[in-house]
């Protein structure tokens, strides 16, 4: 019998995680903030004409009960709508990446602060929408403390198109999908303004180390950062033209101001909000992040990016 699964959020990735969950063969409910007149027409305009099947509703009405739910709503977001899922509902898995800036938590601390009694576990790695909504070859992490669980959504979730991998370390797993935005963002910067794939490649490979010290500090695993939610989603999102938050650096580094930005779009770029927060988290723990450091200052227009550059390439020689 098909189970039922709720994707709380049409948004891009929100319609390409229900496009993915509907090829399992199960029920998918896709809960949409706004009402759509024509949801098979509005969701379509979303993903380039990417037909919805049957087996996915669309409404914007909560769900009244589902298997398992996929938080897929951006994390500044999520709080706001987390009373409105009944208590009845499956196992909450958050597919939205970041720190809450009133916080300083990440998903799954949130889901635990309100629900704490729920059964809770966070999706993550290299997955553009886009390709995920089309079935391209994708391979993901589900990660939850209670490895039974993620073991078992691993297998009842991936397809021939998805492959999920069972992780029992979700602070690693989501400081990687938090932290790869921001340092999307410097290697947008590096190669908008001209400064070569050297720095780029250098940018990605530092900031590994930046995501395992940050592990290593609030109670992750280093290791789990040389995995998909970690090396894999840093390469994609600080070199895949698809990337928002590499976009977005890149436009900064031809000279445009975050404002400017900003104003011509219409999709959310999580680093820009991520980057300070994660760096007072940092801090919190007394962990070093020069690079998170530097967008921070870079995005309130505390430095330039050329004293940036300065900054980074001048600090104390060490052992890698």
């Amino acid at each position: 019998m098909p189970i039922n699964i709720a994707v709380i959020g049409a948004g891009a990735w929100g319609i390409a995680l229900a496009l993915q969950m509907a090829r399992t063969g199960a029920n998918v409910y896709l809960w949409s903030r706004k009402e759509l007149p024509d949801p098979q027409t509005n969701i379509l305009s979303r993903l380039n004409c990417i037909e919805i099947p049957e087996t996915i509703t669309v409404s914007n009405a909560f769900p009244k009960q589902a298997d398992i739910v996929f938080l897929t709503v951006p994390l500044q977001y999520m709080r706001s709508i987390l009373p409105y899922i009944p208590d009845g509902h499956g196992p909450l898995i958050a597919c939205c990446k970041g720190v809450e800036t009133t916080s300083l938590k990440f998903p799954l601390e949130i889901l635990e602060e309100i629900y704490p009694h729920r059964k809770h576990g966070a999706l993550s790695g290299p997955n553009f929408a886009h390709e995920v909504a089309k079935g391209y070859p994708t391979a993901s992490v589900i990660a939850s403390k209670d490895q039974e669980l993620a073991q078992d959504l691993a297998n009842k979730l991936s397809t021939s198109t998805f492959r999920l991998y069972a992780n029992n370390d979700p602070i690693g797993v989501e400081i990687g999908g938090a932290a790869k935005n921001v340092f999307a963002i410097a290697s947008g910067i590096a190669m908008g303004a001209g400064l070569g794939e050297n720095a780029r490649a250098s940018i990605i490979t530092r900031g590994i180390s930046e995501l395992s010290k940050l592990s290593t500090g609030l109670g992750g695993e280093p290791m789990t950062l040389s995995g998909l939610a970690g090396v894999g989603d840093m390469i994609l999102t600080c070199t895949g033209q698809g990337s928002r938050n590499y976009s977005l650096g890149y436009e900064l580094g031809q000279g445009k101001t975050l404002e400017e930005i900003l104003s011509q779009r219409t999709t959310i770029a999580e680093g820009v909000t991520t980057a300070p927060a994660i760096l007072q988290r940092a801090k919190l723990h007394n962990v070093n992040t020069p690079i998170i450091e530097a967008v921070t200052h870079i995005l309130n227009k505390k430095i330039t990016i050329k004293t940036a550059q300065n900054i980074l390439m001048s600090r104390p020689l060490g052992s890698e």
